[in-house]
């Protein structure tokens, strides 16, 4: 009798279990949500967290907060990540320097292949080559002459080691055969405050914040990172253009921590699918030179391919690029 009383207490554990994600997420979620941006605020990252967190939340019927979380390239956020609770409150996001620090830093603390569960890639896009509105050069070809001769006198901005500043200018660096004095900032945004202010002579920047300082000609934009050029920066070249071998593709993705039941990761993947469908978001993001992912790519499962692929990739650029791991701050 009392076997039998056991086994049926198991099996109702185990049932339990088995629709406990489920009934979690048809009551997912009940109160506000928190999204960390890995950078300071103002920065491109920002910028895209505000657009999602607004419209997913609507879909979700609950905020989504903004928690800036910056430091050592975005690391200090994706740790900020590990330690929340799997339930599906705390979120991230984070372009590709997530899938480049392994690459960058020996004292992450983490496998970054398996310490978060992907929910969704959200957009696309180059970087831009740009510069303070004083510097000599006119375009993209007396740039990159310039910078080939004078890179010992030029300064070249970014948002810490392992941001896509940083990486974009150790691959301008490696494509140019130069060193060039590098200021670390803890975000783009102040970054791009102190090149408009002409504090710094170069940033490599997303479109989704460079294009705004361009078109308002407080900046100089020298060329893009991508294989073609961008429909509201018709007039810069492509680095592959001017004879520059700098291609760079920024991308943004969505995370919770490892371990959040499948069913709520698929909510917040539906809300984001919302969010990436709504007209608003899909102009805003064409209006700074980037855009969504094909709908076919909009799946976890395509998020965690992209990611394992691109942590291969880096490491094999950075290894190739002569960056040596360092701790992270």
């Amino acid at each position: 009798m009392m076997l039998k009383t056991t086994r049926r207490i198991v099996i109702a554990g185990v049932l339990a279990m088995g629709l406990g994600s489920p009934a979690m997420a048809q009551g997912f979620p009940t109160k506000p949500l928190i999204m960390i941006v890995p950078f300071a605020a103002g920065g491109p990252s920002d910028l895209i967290a505000r657009l999602l967190a607004e419209n997913m939340g609507r879909t979700l019927g609950q905020q989504i907060v903004i928690e800036n979380v910056a430091g050592a390239g975005g690391t200090a956020g994706a740790k900020r990540l590990l330690n929340a609770e799997a339930d599906g409150y705390t979120l991230l996001i984070h372009h590709l320097a997530l899938a480049a620090a392994p690459a960058l830093y020996d004292n992450l603390g983490y496998d970054t292949k398996t310490a978060f569960a992907p929910i969704g890639l959200v957009n696309t896009g180059p970087m831009v080559v740009t510069g303070k509105s004083a510097l000599s050069a006119a375009d993209g070809k007396a740039f990159f002459a310039f910078a080939k001769t004078q890179s010992d006198k030029m300064t070249v901005a970014h948002a810490g080691v392992g941001s896509n500043s940083h990486l974009c200018a150790v691959l301008m660096s490696q494509a140019l055969g130069v060193k060039f004095t590098q200021v670390a900032y803890r975000g783009t945004g102040p970054a791009m405050n102190d090149l408009v202010s002409g504090q710094v002579d170069v940033l490599c920047d997303q479109s989704t914040t460079a294009v705004p300082q361009i078109e308002g000609g407080k900046i100089k934009a020298f060329a893009v990172t991508s294989p073609d050029r961008l429909d509201v920066l018709k007039d810069t070249p492509t680095a592959r253009e001017i004879g520059v071998s700098l291609d760079m593709t920024i991308w943004h993705g969505l995370y919770a921590p490892k371990g959040t039941p499948a069913a709520v990761l698929d909510k917040l993947n539906d809300a984001l699918k919302t969010a990436l469908r709504d007209k608003t978001i899909g102009e805003r993001f064409k209006a700074v030179g980037t855009s969504t992912f094909p709908e076919a790519d909009w799946t976890r499962e395509a998020h965690q391919k992209r990611l394992l692929a691109e942590i291969d990739k880096w490491a094999v650029a950075m290894k190739a690029a002569g960056q040596a791991p360092q701790a992270a701050k």
